[in-house]
């Protein structure tokens, strides 16, 4: 059992035979009453997401969510093709299964195959990946007094906001979690 006070991001608990996994974590005294939890959660099987307010008293079971390492292939139409690293079995995803951890995926990569009880729920993402800058504008000579960022679109599609020193073709280091830049990769 984990007191709901020690839930953080990342942490995957047990609610009524169910494995979510805790997004954000914040503590709250009101004036009157006693002290809460308030936390996002997403349900490990659905992908679903949702607010739920513990009682600073209240324990929770911890889910013992196994995690192991598999390779991305490729995608065909909606389907995402991963390779487990040990067993070289193969697993099939669909877009909604995998929802916004596509757009950090890319052919012969490592990720994540999370399951639950026996039961395979997901994948999850390098916590950082690098990716090379397809398009963005150059930076303006005297506009780094204040260390600006401008936007920047990265293979996958996604975009995130960059030094100004960045420019197309750099490959960059990236948080999959914020989706924030963290660093120029040499």
């Amino acid at each position: 059992m984990i007191s709901v006070n020690d839930l953080r991001p990342g942490v995957t608990i047990e609610l009524d035979g169910q494995a979510y996994q805790v997004i954000e974590s914040a503590h709250h005294k009101p004036g009157k009453g006693q002290a809460v939890v308030r936390t996002r959660l997403r349900d490990l099987e659905t992908g679903k997401v949702f607010n739920k307010t513990f009682t600073a008293q209240v324990k929770v079971g911890r889910a013992h969510v196994e995690r192991r390492d598999a390779q991305y292939l490729y995608s065909q139409g909606d389907m995402y093709v991963l390779m487990d690293s040990q067993s070289y079995e193969q697993f099939e995803f669909s877009r909604g299964q995998i929802g916004d951890v596509a757009k950090w995926l890319k052919e012969g990569e490592v990720v994540g195959l999370v399951s639950y009880e026996g039961k395979l729920l997901g994948i999850e993402p390098a916590g950082a990946v690098e990716r090379e800058v397809v398009k963005t504008d150059p930076g303006v000579r005297g506009d780094t007094a204040q260390g600006g960022t401008k936007p920047a679109v990265i293979e996958g599609g996604v975009t995130v906001s960059v030094p100004l020193f960045v420019d197309q073709g750099d490959m960059i280091r990236v948080d999959t979690a914020t989706g924030e830049y963290m660093e120029r990769v040499k």
